[in-house]
């Protein structure tokens, strides 16, 4: 899930509404101070509470919260929490607010019961820490996923906390308004705690922390939400470029998280890891840490991925240094085409000339000829590519994989970018664009290799006279998303040994963060 930092959710809060205290976050010890200064003007507002922005729960435990009566105590605090770290994040920013004079605090909560598949609220009257041990007085809240709470639910809940009708009445409206705001930006969850009742008699949003969906982020892009994600940690440059490919290509599921980057000591090597499903995924890691490896990264491509995003899977896998092989295995049940995942490794390797051994299971539909096209391609690198089937246990492949290390002499893998054919951008080559990428086409060579590229790519490029030359047979926009099948041409052209065919895929920031190394 996508988390928002407390002052993001705020922003979301007051747009739906809400009353908010007044205050803004601040990078440095000298933003803090000014803001303190703005509320120092009014003598009503001159304390000011100072708060970590960090995704942890127990802030003010951590020395994460505290409250300065002039602005001068402000800079201190500030400074230190910006240079504080929340297990592998460091503080960005902190929040700078009033100091609100609270009266009494409850407790809201919006949630998706995963169960019942419809929202939830949960109410209590008393908020603030601890409200855990005091989740046996919590209320629950039916939602419609339309219409929001139910309304006498709300009433009853509202009515035992023995405030007066017009207390109650805008606490009774902020039930309401917790469910249009967590709505309006498709909310996983969206907790304000506390709620508060200030001494003047004002409903306001202390504090707050909400998640997004990540299926949603891609239609909020007003939330700023660099990467739908909850690592351990900040996000790397190559999970960023990774999470770009993901976000481009929605046929099936590209997830990346690299975990070391270096082997642990007496460790056998750093070992690159594609999964394809959870559950088989985690099986074949236990298999390869059991086997004395130390995973550099978690990767899955599952649920029907194209051929091409397997490819530019492996890619980025490959963009990691010192690794010492390449270890695909996944669920082996799975009913996808394993044959496109095994068309877009076999590129991947051929492109960038793999030296380090590879053992990859791919289990299910086609899984045969799945195989059959790494064997082939294995005959073409210069290091073994084996394939294996659901019958091949994680546990004996990644045995084999330990004998492959074994015999490689301790090679170790260094990034490059991909070859490519000379004629590829050649002013005389002919150009046909695809998703995200583009097929060349040696024209020069298009008589001899004319009926190889028809037959292989199952006639969406054909010769026309017309054109002198070959041309796509499809539209422009149904041919540029026959992207996998025209990966799957450029594969079997180069393992017949047919050269004038070529798909270039792009991968967004991966060759600027390679250097063009080769």
């Amino acid at each position: 899930m996508a988390r928002l930092h407390e002052y993001q959710g705020k922003a979301i809060l007051a747009a739906n509404g809400f009353k908010i205290p007044r205050g803004r976050p601040a990078s440095s010890a000298d933003e803090a101070i000014a803001v303190a200064k703005e509320f120092a003007a009014d003598k009503k507002a001159a304390e000011v509470v100072i708060k970590i922005q960090a995704w942890t729960t127990g802030r003010a435990g951590i020395g994460g919260v505290a409250f300065a009566k002039k602005p001068a105590d402000v800079r201190g605090h500030a400074a230190r929490m910006l240079a504080m770290k929340v297990g592998q994040f460091p503080v960005e920013a902190v929040l700078v607010e009033e100091k609100i004079p609270i009266e009494r605090e409850f407790f809201l909560s919006f949630a998706i019961d995963d169960a019942a598949r419809a929202p939830v609220i949960i109410f209590a009257a008393g908020g603030g820490t601890g409200i855990e041990e005091r989740a046996a007085s919590a209320r629950r809240i039916p939602c419609d996923v339309n219409r929001g709470p139910l309304d006498s639910v709300v009433a009853e809940a509202v009515s035992s906390c023995g405030l007066s009708s017009p207390h109650a009445k805008q606490l009774a409206e902020s039930i309401r308004k917790l469910f249009a705001a967590a709505r309006s930006v498709e909310a996983r969850s969206l907790e304000i705690n506390p709620l508060v009742l200030t001494k003047d008699g004002q409903f306001v949003a202390a504090d707050c922390r909400i998640t997004i969906d990540d299926y949603a982020v891609a239609r909020h892009p007003e939330l700023g939400i660099e990467i739908a994600r909850e690592f351990d940690h900040p996000p790397t440059a190559l999970e960023r470029v990774a999470y770009a490919v993901e976000q481009s290509d929605h046929r099936g599921t590209f997830y990346f998280a690299q975990l070391a980057t270096a082997a642990a000591k007496d460790s056998k090597g750093l070992v690159g890891f594609h999964g394809a499903g959870g559950g088989g995924s985690m099986m074949s890691m236990d298999a390869i840490v059991s086997a004395e490896f130390t995973i550099a990264n978690f990767t899955d491509t599952s649920g029907n991925p194209s051929a091409s995003k397997v490819y530019r899977a492996a890619r980025i896998i490959l963009a990691q240094p010192d690794l010492v092989g390449y270890f695909g295995s996944g669920s082996g049940v799975a009913s996808q085409e394993q044959y496109w995942s095994a068309y877009g490794l076999a590129k991947a390797f051929w492109e960038l000339d793999l030296d380090i051994p590879a053992v990859i299971r791919l289990g299910g539909n086609t899984e045969d000829r799945a195989v059959d096209i790494l064997r082939r391609m294995s005959e073409l690198l210069r290091a073994p590519v084996e394939g294996y089937r659901k019958t091949d246990c994680p546990a004996m492949i990644a045995a084999r994989f330990a004998e492959l290390v074994a015999g490689a002499d301790g090679n170790k893998w260094k990034p490059r970018a991909p070859r490519v054919p000379k004629f590829v951008k050649d002013p005389s080559a002919t150009m046909l664009l695809v998703k995200s990428g583009r097929v060349w086409i040696d024209t020069a060579k298009w008589s001899q290799i004319r009926r190889a590229v028809e037959t292989h790519s199952g006639g969406l490029i054909v010769d026309r006279p017309a054109a002198m030359g070959p041309v796509a047979a499809l539209a422009s926009e149904e041919f540029a998303n026959k992207d996998s099948e025209l990966l799957a041409c450029d594969v079997e052209c180069r393992l017949a040994g047919i050269e004038g065919f070529y798909l270039e895929l792009d991968v967004p920031g991966l060759e600027e963060l390679l250097g063009g190394a080769r």
